[in-house]
């Protein structure tokens, strides 16, 4: 047996991805998807796929790690994930839509996210603003982050997705799951990474075909569909370190949160969100 064959079997709980039938899947009837790359071990997804973007990648590239060391979260927060056990993908897209709006692109993400979730393993989820995804116990799933990367070609966004698949609750934090500690059973990574990227092409296409509209494409009422965050208490981290409270009533049309406070009306473009339920 060849070793490459062999090595991809070494754990059968955890089999690792095939990258040449991964790419040949996902491109074979794309107009987004140009490569898409599985290697064993990378620092960052993100920071290898901005480096790229720096040097005009094209858009559709999509990066996969069976193992990530050094990857970040929001708020420069460090995110590892075990050999093999979750999806740790980013992607590289060049939206021509108002800078504006590109705040968009994490929520579109997790909305396609979500629903592919759905589809493929009968999993509930639902979105806190800006990045997550929760399980229907509000533990985490899967985060998000979008970084914008200056580049002499078109503007480019890089967006970094990590989820949580096949991850034991010994290597979970205790605001984490996974879908297999939902589901009970191992999940075949493969089926949900294509319907993933799949669902955000067709996302994608529809928003930057009327320019980051997110009322007319249709994703600012899905994603309010998927919300766990807008109609609820929240508390919320900002950069500067303060907090803020109150009532997520939207987001607007720049994907920024709209929240009610004692002392009015705020649109957050950022911020760390606590759901808070009263008692």
């Amino acid at each position: 047996m060849p070793d490459d064959v062999s090595s991809r079997w070494s754990d059968l709980e955890r089999p690792a991805l095939d990258g040449s039938a991964l790419q040949s899947a996902l491109t074979r009837d794309s107009t987004l998807w140009r490569t898409l790359e599985v290697v064993p071990e990378v620092g960052s997804t993100n920071a290898a796929l901005a480096t790229a973007a720096a040097e005009d990648a094209p858009e559709g590239t999509v990066l996969v790690a069976e193992h990530q060391v050094a990857g970040r979260g929001r708020l420069d927060r460090v995110w590892t994930s075990p050999p093999r056990a979750g999806l740790t993908v980013s992607f590289l897209l060049r939206p021509d839509v108002p800078a504006a709006r590109r705040g968009w692109l994490s929520l579109l993400t997790g909305v396609a996210l979500a629903e592919s979730v759905g589809e493929v393993t009968g999993v509930r989820a639902s979105l806190k603003w800006p990045n997550d995804l929760l399980a229907v116990d509000g533990r985490k799933l899967a985060g998000i982050l979008a970084e914008s990367v200056t580049s002499a070609a078109a503007p480019a966004v890089v967006v970094g997705v990590g989820l949580n698949v096949n991850t034991t609750s010994a290597e979970l934090p205790d605001t984490g799951t996974s879908l297999s500690r939902i589901l009970g059973t191992t999940v075949d990574r493969a089926p949900v990474l294509l319907a993933f990227l799949r669902a955000l092409e067709r996302r994608y296409r529809r928003w930057t075909e009327v320019l980051g509209d997110p009322v007319s494409s249709g994703l600012a009422q899905d994603y309010l569909a998927w919300s766990s965050t807008v109609g609820t208490e929240v508390a919320v981290s900002l950069p500067d370190g303060s907090t803020l409270e109150g009532t997520a009533q939207a987001v607007d049309w720049d994907g920024r949160l709209v929240v009610a406070t004692a002392e009015g009306t705020v649109e957050l473009a950022s911020g760390d969100v606590r759901h808070v339920r009263r008692v």
